[in-house]
């Protein structure tokens, strides 16, 4: 991976930034331990919540909702966008969590390749319907679309406390649009908001076809066209590291569940693996 070489200005931009990182930081450890155990109870609330189904609370063993969450500084009072929610795993503890005090938006990612578009149609118009469906968990939550890096339905234009992206990472670069919607995000973040990522994680040295076919996506890669986009890297995590994935299956991280692809074939070898190695990353907005 090439450096990203700044000028002496944006240099100087990023340092008061890491600086001032580095006194909310240790403002943040003089908080109260009640209003950091009442933040945590909050969240712990929101995941124990019976708007989750069993199937969803299964997958905690593997997607370590609260750690992750945490990771990214996610406090009930932020104004949150998350990208490409699906069927809504993460949505389904957001939604509660920033009920109150928060706001939610979600952006559906609607791809500028026809034939991928109406792959998700179906999964897209499901999760507008369970939200509609709910309104008391739900009724807060706004939802529009991101569209060739252009937020649709909603205003985001230096919105956001927190952008917030799980696994889709692998979905843009086949798409040719990660870098369109990597500026999208760094728009729609407030200065010094908080980018976090969550991907599939491919072995140093995977070509970008690779990636492409198998779904897992290298450290560098991301990191840099992060930069590349005005993001600065502050914190790695290996909060969904999972050492058993050899990452060298026939279908890519499709073979692993929850998605198993390739049927029964294997399918109690990649059930004990259990579901993806991932990256675990927090940027922000100098």
């Amino acid at each position: 991976m090439n450096p990203i070489r700044l000028d002496p200005l944006r240099a100087i931009m990023i340092a008061a930034t890491v600086f001032t990182l580095t006194l909310t930081g240790c403002a943040s450890s003089s908080l109260s331990s009640q209003s950091q155990a009442a933040n945590s109870s909050s969240l712990d609330a929101a995941i124990a919540g019976s708007q989750r189904t069993d199937k969803a609370r299964a997958r905690d063993i593997y997607r370590h909702p609260k750690e992750t969450l945490q990771f990214f500084d996610l406090g009930p009072t932020q104004a949150v966008l998350e990208i490409a929610p699906g069927g809504g795993w993460y949505t389904d503890i957001l939604a509660p969590y920033l009920h109150d005090a928060g706001q939610l938006y979600e952006a559906q990612y609607l791809s500028t390749s026809a034939d991928l578009a109406a792959e998700d149609s179906d999964t897209d118009a499901a999760y507008r319907r369970k939200l509609a469906a709910a309104p008391a968990v739900y009724g807060n939550v706004v939802v529009g679309t991101l569209h060739a890096g252009r937020f649709i339905g909603f205003d985001a234009h230096e919105r956001f406390d927190r952008v917030l992206t799980f696994r889709n990472i692998h979905n843009w670069i086949k798409d040719g649009q990660f870098d369109a919607n990597l500026r999208a995000f760094h728009d729609a973040l407030k200065q010094g908001g908080v980018l976090g990522v969550e991907e599939h994680r491919a072995r140093p040295g995977t070509t970008v076809q690779q990636m492409i076919d198998t779904g897992y996506v290298t450290e560098a890669y991301v990191i840099e066209h992060a930069q590349a986009a005005g993001f600065l890297l502050v914190a790695r995590s290996e909060i969904n590291a999972n050492p058993k994935d050899t990452k060298d299956y026939p279908h890519g991280v499709w073979s692993l569940p929850p998605t198993y692809r390739g049927g029964d074939v294997d399918r109690s070898r990649y059930a004990a693996i259990g579901e993806s190695d991932r990256m675990t990353l927090r940027f922000v907005k100098p």
